[in-house]
């Protein structure tokens, strides 16, 4: 195990990372820092916690649509199956909804849960 330094909105940390793991760490954290920095900077969500929720659930949603190369070849692998594709339809819209509904819950309440 090796230590990484990263930067999430401005927050220095020190996280533990697998030996040789170390880039794919601070990229993730990069991602991290991107997308709670977008949140913010919007200017509709001001506690980090919510930020950081909302952050977690986009990046989520985006890996779940296929944003990252590993899961876009898992997809395409099972595209063939029609059940396969119904259900990722059905956890997409799923997904889209609870989105939806946190994020007007979190910018009603200024409180986290």
């Amino acid at each position: 195990m090796s230590r990484v330094e990263v930067t999430i909105m401005g927050q220095s940390l020190v996280l533990s990372s697998p030996d040789g793991e170390e880039d794919a760490l601070r990229d993730a954290s990069q991602r991290v820092d991107a997308a709670m920095c977008r949140i913010r900077d919007a200017g509709k969500v001001k506690a980090r916690e919510r930020i950081a929720i909302l952050a977690s659930l986009n990046l989520v949603f985006e890996m779940a649509n296929g944003a990252k190369p590993a899961a876009t070849e898992a997809t395409t692998q099972n595209a063939a199956s029609p059940d396969v594709a119904a259900a990722s339809a059905i956890d997409q819209a799923a997904l889209k909804e609870i989105l939806a509904r946190l994020d007007d819950s979190l910018a009603d309440d200024d409180s986290l849960i």
